[in-house]
């Protein structure tokens, strides 16, 4: 599932913008409700979807403990 979304942690990826991370949760969300854009009236439920998982990645991102890293 979202094979084409990319790791993102170090040493995966040195460095990780918001553009990066947001671009992942789009991802998700397209293959989780099988739309690639939804339509009009599933349109905020998408986007709140898209920023849920945005923010869920974000706080993963600063607070996992990657051995070999001094970040």
């Amino acid at each position: 599932m979202c094979r084409s979304i990319k790791t993102l942690r170090p040493p995966m990826t040195d460095e990780v913008t918001d553009d990066d991370i947001r671009a992942a949760a789009l991802q998700y969300v397209r293959k989780v409700s099988g739309f690639r854009r939804p339509a009009a009236h599933n349109e905020a439920v998408f986007d709140r979807a898209v920023e849920a998982v945005t923010q869920a990645t974000t706080d993963l991102l600063a607070d996992l403990r990657i051995r070999g890293t001094h970040t």
